[in-house]
């Protein structure tokens, strides 16, 4: 049997979240809008079935005082003590720092654009990945702590860029992006218009085939995913 993932989709209304997350999961993968406040059953439930998880970016803080992420937090918190792997991509991978017992914090400034990322050490997540790699950003909040017993995988000036707690993953940069996602996102920004154009320029061919070595994150998430599972219901 293939592997079989759990999608969290954080994201807000419309969005490419979905479509990207499915294209680049070599998975049995069903969606979850978690924003809209629809969950997968509980990891104790005889509905069970989720090899992995997996969580989208969204436009909202962690810290928002909104039902669905206090629901997500509880949710997300009884699968990591299942040992269930997980992986947090941008907004996932601070949610997950937050649930877990680290801090996020306003930059109080956008990382936009394609940025060079440095790994640290040989974790599994990154086996095929050149020491230092490019992938899309946007985010204006950060994880400033990660959770007590968390291991910091990658880095770049603004910070932290990938950590480990566990089985459970977070990734601050959008490696399942494709070149209409980057300059959609782009576009939509708040910002001014020069800031905008300079990354939207830097939007190339060059810099989409780049930003490729970080796909393979998929992957590895998967062989994780896969191997050593803790016994489910069924």
């Amino acid at each position: 049997m293939g592997t079989t993932l759990a999608v969290l989709d954080a994201s807000i209304g419309e969005t490419p979240a979905e479509e990207n997350l499915r294209r680049e999961l070599d998975a049995d993968v069903e969606v979850y809008k978690i924003s809209d406040g629809v969950f997968p059953p509980s990891v104790s439930s005889s509905r069970w079935r989720f090899d992995g998880v997996v969580i989208s970016g969204s436009q909202t803080s962690v810290y928002d005082d909104l039902d669905w992420i206090h629901e997500a937090t509880e949710w997300v918190r009884r699968v990591h003590e299942a040992d269930v792997p997980i992986l947090g991509i941008c907004w996932g991978h601070q949610f997950i720092a937050q649930v877990l017992g680290g801090r996020v914090v306003d930059m109080g400034e956008y990382e936009l654009g394609y940025e060079s990322i440095a790994r640290i050490g040989d974790d599994p997540l990154f086996d095929g990945v050149p020491d230092e790699f490019v992938s899309f950003e946007t985010h204006s909040d950060r994880v400033a702590e990660v959770p007590p017993g968390a291991t910091t995988i990658a880095r770049n000036d603004i910070g932290v860029q990938a950590f480990r707690v566990g089985r459970a993953y977070g990734v601050q940069f959008h490696p399942e992006y494709d070149r209409a996602t980057a300059e959609w996102v782009t576009e939509a920004k708040d910002l001014p218009d020069e800031r905008i154009r300079t990354v939207l320029d830097e939007i190339t061919d060059d810099a989409v085939e780049r930003a490729r070595a970080a796909k393979t994150v998929f992957d590895n998430f998967l062989d994780i995913a896969a191997i050593d599972q803790p016994v489910r219901c069924r």
